[in-house]
């Protein structure tokens, strides 16, 4: 038996539990700041408040003051956070982790340094950070927390740089449902499920035209979702050939691209947009909430025109992202150019 520390409350970092205490591992579940009220309404009810689902019996329940008793002998750490506590984790967390501790994030997303460079989180975690060399892993590829928990045939992939550290995790966690690839292509694998969150938003403004032609509940138009879905293969593709990975980690982008479509905020904002509202009407009707989609579209639009100033990318490669930015950024209404996606392929 091993001790498996998650600090995040939230439902994917929660949803991690199930696999874990099926093989029969100690879980503790530590909550952030932001998380009080999860990790109450587990300790009175074994229910997570906000994934409606009964956790796991002999899970121990932590609030974040008690995080150091929760870290102490645990043998994984698991980053259960989103991308908007990267900072948090890196400034309140990092520097309690031992270094012999290896860690497994969850949180999806890259950054951009300062000449728009993208970066991967695990690729910011793992610098020195505090005299320390971390081992820092992650989870990519199709996984929600709802269908984790009810045991939904999963495939997901973990990504480090040992390849022993990722067989441990897969001995940890894999499970007759939840299925796990192993990766040393760390960037490959974070770039791709990192992309698919604005490629989502861009395949879901189909979602929003057919509405807008038919009516709310009417007819779904799919051949034109199909066409997003598929220039945003090419375009993910594309981008990762720039950053110089594996262009094969397409399997993960893919699979994770088509989960995010069929639901969440993200096909929200999409349809929103696509319906007509403008980005500011469409962010009003979601309460302002800050979407990870739209800070990928931003961080990655960004990289790319950067490339492109530079002569290293040709803007006809990428006519989707660049008008999603367009769009999110520049107050331009929707206007898909539908034949800047067709090519010409010639065979050997």
């Amino acid at each position: 038996m091993s001790i498996i520390t998650i600090i995040g409350a939230g439902m994917m970092g929660s949803a991690m539990s199930y696999p874990a205490t099926e093989n029969s591992h100690e879980v503790r579940l530590v909550g952030t700041p932001l998380d009080r009220d999860i990790i109450e309404h587990a300790v009175k009810t074994g229910e997570h408040l906000t994934l409606k689902r009964k956790l796991p019996s002999g899970i121990k329940f932590f609030q974040f003051e008690e995080f150091s008793k929760a870290l102490t002998g645990a043998d994984v750490l698991i980053s259960g956070v989103n991308s908007f506590g990267v900072d948090w984790f890196m400034t309140e967390i990092l520097p309690l982790v031992p270094q012999t501790l290896p860690i497994l994030s969850i949180t999806k997303g890259m950054i951009t340094d300062p000449d728009d460079t993208l970066v991967s989180y695990p690729k910011l975690y793992s610098k020195s950070y505090y005299g320390k060399n971390l081992s820092i892993n992650a989870v990519g590829g199709p996984c929600t927390s709802y269908e984790l928990a009810d045991h939904d045939q999963t495939e997901v992939c973990f990504c480090g740089k040992d390849i022993e550290i990722l067989r441990k995790f897969k001995a940890l966690f894999e499970t007759p449902y939840y299925h796990i690839s192993l990766s040393t292509d760390v960037e490959g694998v974070e770039y791709a499920v990192a992309l698919k969150n604005a490629y989502a938003l861009g395949v879901t403004l189909a979602v929003g035209l057919s509405e807008r032609k038919e009516g709310i509940g009417g007819t779904q138009h799919y051949n034109s979702q199909a066409a997003l879905f598929g220039q945003s293969i090419r375009e993910i593709r594309k981008l990762l050939k720039l950053a110089k990975v594996q262009d094969d980690n397409i399997i993960f982008a893919a699979g994770d691209l088509y989960v995010t479509i069929f639901g969440g905020r993200t096909r929200k904002i999409g349809t929103l947009l696509g319906r007509g509202l403008s980005f500011k009407e469409a962010i009003s009707e979601l309460n302002g909430v800050t979407l990870e989609s739209i800070v990928i579209s931003t961080r990655t639009a960004a990289a790319l025109r950067s490339m492109i100033n530079k002569g290293i990318a040709d803007p006809a490669d990428f006519p989707l992202l660049l008008h999603i930015d367009d769009i999110i950024n520049h107050g331009a209404p929707i206007d898909i150019d539908w034949n800047a996606f067709t090519t010409e392929y010639k065979g050997n």
